[in-house]
C-alpha cells in the first residue's frame, strides 16, 4: 500500500478546519501547527493577488508530503525518521530523536516540521485529542503523522474525517480503485516540488 491524499483545491475554502483538528486530534504544543492552509493570492491571509477584476485568490494546504522517495529518512543519522514499509507512511520515532534537525534541512518542504526547543507547554491543562497520541518530549522533530494512531485502528485522518468543504481525500494511491486513486487518474493535478525526485503522496487537483 502507498497512503496519500488528494486535495481539491477548487473545493478548498481555506477554512483552517483540518488544521485546527489536526492541533486538537494530536494534541499539539503551543504555537506548533503539523498543516497549514495558505494563501494562494496577495502577500498577506485571505488576500487577492491582481486588482478587480482580475483578482485571484485559493488555498494550499501543506504539511508533510509523505514522500515515496523521502529526503528526510536518507539523512538521518539514527533511524529516527523512518517510511513505513506496510503504508508508505514517513514517520518519527521520539525516542530515538537525537535534536540533530538533519530531517528538517534535507527537506525540501519548508515548515512541514517544528523542533520542541524546550519542554512542550500547552494552552490548556489537560490533555486533548486521542489517547494513543505518543507523548511530546523536548529537542524532538515533529511532523505530520497522517494520524497513524487512527490509522491503526482503520480509521481516516481527523484533516480528511473534519473537511467541511470535503476537499480532502485518503486511501491506497496504489488501489486503482480507491477513491483517491480513481481522483489522481481523471483529474488534473499537481504536486509540490516534483522536480526534486521526492515522489510525494500528496496531488492538489486542479
Amino acid at each position: 500500500m502507498r497512503y496519500g491524499f488528494a486535495i481539491d483545491t477548487k473545493r478548498c475554502i481555506g477554512c483552517h478546519t483540518c488544521s485546527t483538528a489536526c492541533r486538537i486530534e494530536n494534541n499539539l504544543p503551543a504555537g506548533m501547527w503539523w498543516n497549514r492552509a495558505l494563501t494562494e493570492g496577495g502577500a498577506e491571509m485571505d488576500t487577492p493577488a491582481g486588482e478587480f477584476p482580475d483578482a485571484t485568490m485559493s488555498y494550499l494546504t501543506v504539511a508533510c508530503q509523505h514522500c515515496e522517495n523521502p529526503a528526510c529518512v536518507k539523512v538521518c543519522p539514527v533511524g529516527a525518521t523512518y517510511k513505513d514499509p506496510e503504508t508508505g507512511v514517513v514517520r518519527q520515532d521520539y525516542d530515538k530523536c537525537i535534536g540533530c534537525r538533519m530531517c528538517m534541512s534535507a527537506c525540501p518542504y519548508n515548515g512541514v516540521r517544528s523542533f520542541n526547543w524546550e519542554e512542550p507547554s500547552y494552552v490548556v491543562d489537560f490533555a486533548m485529542g486521542d489517547a494513543d497520541v505518543p507523548p511530546h518530549q523536548k529537542h524532538v522533530v515533529e511532523k505530520c503523522t497522517m494520524c497513524w494512531h487512527r490509522l491503526a485502528k482503520g480509521e481516516e485522518p481527523m484533516c480528511v474525517k473534519t473537511c467541511l468543504a470535503r476537499a480532502r481525500f485518503w486511501g491506497d494511491l496504489d488501489d486503482p480503485e480507491s477513491e483517491v486513486a480513481k481522483l489522481v487518474r481523471e483529474r488534473s493535478s499537481k504536486q509540490l516540488l516534483a522536480d526534486e525526485g521526492t515522489k510525494p503522496s500528496v496531488y492538489y487537483l486542479v
